[in-house]
């Protein structure tokens, strides 16, 4: 067999077939990579996301004997296996969102002057963000970037985390109300500021 005739199999009946063919599991990693990858991204940055992706999928194939076939979907399986990496990683997470903030953004391009202040407002939103992110503990972190930066349900984060769906909801929730006090905290102190 080889990876084109697997265009129609989920990725149970790949991963099953992978354990004699080997090479058929190049199938799992052309269909989900891009999005582990963006992921790692998001939690990591671009230098570290590449070899956690490495690892991701080393870890993966390692263990795709023990892949559950009752699940059609490796996807959240491996956002499970890239999440436990990045646990192993949180410093190096915290440490690159306070440098995003420390550095402050890229200098805007000259141009016009909307495209100019829409940059600018876009880097001090993301620049809020990764501190409100950064003051999330990390089990909640794992949780609200699942669902919010990778769009998983609470079923599939409940799978990849290895936790209950209530679990994922309580997360979830209490991630929500930190990033949005964090966020409302720092537009009262920049209002403050403006008017002592």
């Amino acid at each position: 067999m080889t990876p084109d005739d697997t265009d129609t199999d989920d990725d149970a009946s790949v991963i099953a077939r992978s354990r004699r063919e080997p090479s058929l599991f190049a199938v799992i990693f052309d269909r989900h990579s891009r999005h582990i990858h963006r992921y790692l991204v998001r939690r990591l940055g671009p230098t570290a996301a590449d070899d956690v992706l490495a690892d991701t999928f080393l870890i993966a194939f390692d263990k795709r004997a023990k892949f559950d076939p009752a699940r059609p979907d490796a996807r959240p399986w491996l956002y499970g296996i890239a999440t436990n990496l990045v646990s192993r990683q949180r410093r190096t997470e915290v440490r690159e969102l306070k440098l995003r903030l420390a550095v402050g953004p890229p200098p805007a391009e000259e141009g016009h002057a909307d495209r100019v202040a829409d940059q600018v407002s876009a880097q001090a939103l993301v620049a809020r963000l990764d501190r409100a992110l950064a003051a999330l503990r990390p089990r909640e972190r794992d949780v609200l970037l699942l669902v919010a930066a990778e769009g998983l349900g609470y079923q599939e984060v409940a799978e990849a985390l290895d936790i209950p769906v209530g679990t994922v909801k309580s997360r979830l929730s209490r991630a929500r109300g930190r990033v949005r006090a964090e966020l409302g905290a720092l537009d009262y102190v920049k209002e403050t500021s403006a008017h002592g």
